[in-house]
């Protein structure tokens, strides 16, 4: 036997709704789009450009996220970002942006903001004089080592990675891309699985999904990346699954219900899914909640645009969806059904 949380003779009103529900989605839509000129939209290296370096210092150095952050910070390093990995061997992932004067950094080196010994500098300036090559992003990393080194322990560079700001561009428009393909493809799909009719409201959700978890981000002043692109794209999937499985419901309804109104097959079809969304979706928030509180810095932005969109996902498929399969079908006309089902007008109209 199912296990239903939602007794079966359920009959809440959510279509009566739509249009309270709706203005409160337009609602946070606009106030994530006035945020953007008081906030900004802060995009991650990914996407703006900017330098990663993992590194590890020996066993027995005793520091935190903040140490590091400091020093960097005084040699020129604008809001570094500091991730901490591990306990008996520290590692720190550091991540910074594109410098906008990578000489900076020598600078604060020559102004002895850095702590770096002066054998130590002119060693480092006289290797890489020697060494011919004009590598800024490594000359900084170099130097930033010496310092950390100077300041807080011996350190071994793990890796460096360098996102310049042409890759960064490249990534953010087959983002974008990726996102409109996506979309363009579910149209077709639902199109092709149900009628043209039901296609609009299951995209008109999946970008209301899109623009309310960013627009999350916005208020809240976080960081796009990588990390919340595939997030987007997982919320894309998990919403439409729930579309789906209400959008069957109602194709059901309407060929069992043929002399009900619309409205109240669409409540029926919510009604009789309730209990399967609520479980589906609370099972799933509970794992992305687990993330979020024990999965550390590496995927918490992934969790809580997951987070976002799973809870958004959930609202649209029932006051976006829904509500937008009912307009249309009373602006143009009855909804048609494949397989010889139709809607409940057509039935009506043949009696």
């Amino acid at each position: 036997m199912p296990i239903q949380i939602v007794p079966s003779d359920t009959r809440v009103d959510f279509i009566g709704r739509w249009r309270l529900w709706v203005g409160i989605s337009l609602a946070v839509i606009f106030v994530s789009i006035a945020a953007i000129p008081l906030r900004g939209i802060r995009v991650g290296i990914d996407f703006a450009g900017g330098t990663d370096i993992l590194m590890r210092f020996a066993e027995g150095v005793k520091t935190e996220e903040g140490a590091v952050r400091s020093v960097l910070s005084a040699c020129g390093i604008p809001e570094p970002n500091v991730i901490r990995y591990g306990e008996t061997e520290p590692e720190f992932l550091v991540r910074f942006g594109a410098l906008t004067d990578p000489g900076a950094v020598a600078a604060a080196v020559e102004r002895g903001d850095c702590r770096v010994a002066e054998e130590d500098r002119k060693a480092l300036d006289a290797a890489l004089a020697a060494s011919g090559k004009d590598d800024v992003t490594g000359s900084v990393v170099d130097r930033l080592t010496l310092a950390l080194r100077n300041s807080i322990g011996d350190l071994e560079i793990e890796r460096v990675e360098f996102v310049g700001p042409k890759v960064g561009d490249d990534l953010r428009r087959d983002g974008i891309l990726a996102i409109s393909i996506a979309c363009a493809m579910i149209l077709g799909y639902v199109g092709f699985r149900f009628s043209p009719r039901y296609a609009p409201g299951a995209v008109i959700a999946l970008l209301h999904d899109i623009v309310i978890t960013a627009g999350v981000f916005v208020i809240l002043g976080l960081e796009f990346d990588l990390r919340v692109l595939a997030a987007i794209l997982a919320i894309l999937g998990y919403s439409l699954n729930d579309t789906i499985i209400v959008y069957d419901r109602i194709r059901e309804n309407m060929a069992l219900h043929t002399k009900h109104d619309l409205a109240e097959v669409l409540n029926l079809s919510v009604n009789q899914t309730l209990s399967r969304t609520l479980l589906t979706s609370g099972t799933t928030l509970a794992a992305v909640i687990a993330l979020l509180l024990v999965g550390g810095e590496v995927v918490r932005p992934f969790a809580i645009a997951m987070a976002i969109g799973i809870v958004v996902g959930t609202y649209s498929s029932i006051y976006i969806a829904a509500p937008t399969l009912l307009w249309l079908e009373r602006r143009y006309g009855a909804v048609t059904q494949p397989s010889g089902a139709t809607g409940g007008r057509d039935r009506r109209a043949r009696a």
